[in-house]
């Protein structure tokens, strides 16, 4: 797992491939698995392969999803209010595996936000999103994550990349030392 995350990385250009319906489905099966609060699982699931909605939902944000539109597909993570308080956390988390699940078969993904985003200075992303894809009113749009084969090259984590002077032991100005573990 620890190698999964060190080489998983945002991706932002895909290759022009389909995505086998295997994947799709794995990708999918993933978020429904994905933990929940009390197991509310207040999050649902909007699967695009249409690229002329793709191409609309990558004007999304003001910046910061044009990529979309060259994804093969996006997987728009919806949450609602109204099954849970913490559906923020719970359709973080969702969002979170699906990116995992796609490192794991081999494909490369980005996380959209859209949640608290603008798509122009009148209008929300949440709300502009919410028209494209004919989502209810009571539902939240939480983000959007592009998926696709990677057509570009980005090297894992290393050692020196991973900050443990954010990590404290037992209180907040105790430096965690990693090396008195070893």
């Amino acid at each position: 797992m620890l190698e999964l995350l060190k080489k998983r990385r945002s991706i932002r250009k895909f290759k022009d491939k389909e995505i086998e319906k295997e994947k799709i489905t794995q990708l999918i099966q993933g978020a429904l698995l994905s933990p929940s609060s009390r197991g509310k699982k207040p999050w649902e699931f909007i699967v695009i392969t249409d690229k002329n909605i793709l191409d609309k939902l990558s004007f999304s944000k003001q910046a910061g999803s044009t990529f979309l539109k060259n994804a093969p597909l996006g997987i728009v993570i919806l949450g609602n209010p109204d099954v849970s308080d913490v559906w923020i956390e719970d359709t973080s988390i969702a969002t979170t595996l699906i990116q995992l699940l796609a490192e794991s078969i081999g494909l490369g993904s980005c996380w959209i936000q859209i949640r608290e985003r603008n798509h122009n200075n009148n209008i929300k992303s949440e709300d502009y999103v919410r028209q494209i894809l004919n989502i209810p009113e009571n539902i939240r749009v939480e983000s959007i994550v592009a998926v696709g084969y990677s057509d570009e090259m980005k090297t894992p984590y290393e050692e020196e990349d991973l900050k443990y002077d954010k990590v404290f032991l037992n209180s907040y100005k105790n430096q965690y030392n990693l090396k008195e573990l070893k």
